[in-house]
């Protein structure tokens, strides 16, 4: 504060100029001006009736505090300039499958939409801490967000129970839940719940155990064995809805809604900030709006 009222007496040469400057009055200026002389212990600025005038140190000390001065209104600048309108990297953590099949390919028209940004997705499986990582967002499907984030639901996914038309071919198609104890399941081998599949119906709701050859902690690996006729495989519906609509896959047990192995909700999560960045409401706003109308893969 000090060497921002010294700067302004130095420039118009008057304590009552630039008192009316900062708004403060004339006295205020005074005393910042002896309390930084004080503290420097060096007289900054001559004193007379009649006019102001700078020391040879005064001089010397204006010229660093001018170039101090306006890379803070620089400063000052960027910062509004940055807050008004979305711009810079963005750094995305996503599953790899959703960051896959649903995020990578709506970037196009992310970045079509606010072209002075930039976004870097990591695609993987685990939990992040964004803080540490330096992550600005992460993607996540999960039944109870974190409490030390925020988390702004994007959309709903829900699971299903599928097999290729081979493989029900050969096997049979299961007609109740308790019919999966003598199929091949295909399942998340990261998850010790995936093996315990969870069906409602109006009858209430009925767990089963469920055994099989072949466990992978990739959707896309799940899909990719059931596609081949391995077994029966619970996938999340934007996994399989080209599948289903191909009839390279075909739901069974259609007449249960069945739990997520993971989650059946779609999260953005971002640290607490009094102020949100132009880019990740941005990011975030996207795609409540693209999802706001029932996805592709619901129909």
């Amino acid at each position: 504060m000090g060497m921002a009222v010294f700067a302004k007496v130095a420039e118009t040469k008057s304590f009552s100029a630039a008192a009316g400057r900062l708004g403060i009055s004339k006295s205020a200026v005074s005393k910042q001006v002896t309390r930084l002389e004080r503290s420097l212990n060096a007289r900054l600025i001559n004193r007379t009736t009649r006019r102001l005038s700078l020391t040879e140190i005064g001089t010397a000390f204006y010229e660093h505090c001018a170039r101090m001065l306006a890379e803070a209104e620089a400063a000052e600048s960027v910062v509004s300039r940055l807050r008004a309108v979305p711009r810079g990297v963005l750094r995305l953590t996503t599953p790899a499958a959703y960051g896959h099949l649903q995020i990578a390919p709506a970037m196009p028209d992310l970045l079509a939409r606010y072209p002075e940004m930039a976004v870097q997705i990591a695609m993987n499986d685990r939990p992040v801490d964004l803080a540490e990582e330096g992550f600005d967002l992460a993607i996540r499907l999960t039944y109870d967000p974190p409490p030390n984030v925020v988390a702004r639901k994007l959309t709903t996914v829900s699971w299903l129970i599928c097999a290729a038309p081979t493989y029900l071919e050969r096997h049979g198609e299961p007609q109740t839940p308790q019919d999966l104890r003598g199929r091949n399941c295909l399942f998340y081998s990261f998850l010790e719940s995936s093996i315990e599949w969870r069906f409602r119906s109006q009858q209430g709701e009925t767990k089963v155990r469920v055994a099989g050859n072949f466990t992978a902690n990739n959707s896309e690996a799940i899909r990719e064995a059931a596609l081949a006729g391995l077994g029966v495989a619970l996938l999340p519906s934007f996994i399989v809805a080209g599948d289903l609509r191909a009839g390279r896959l075909k739901v069974v047990l259609g007449g249960y809604e069945v739990e997520g192995a993971v989650a059946n909700d779609v999260y953005a999560l971002y640290l607490p900030t009094r102020y949100v960045s132009p880019k990740v409401r941005a990011f975030v706003d996207f795609f409540v709006e693209r999802f706001a109308r029932e996805p592709g893969w619901e129909r």
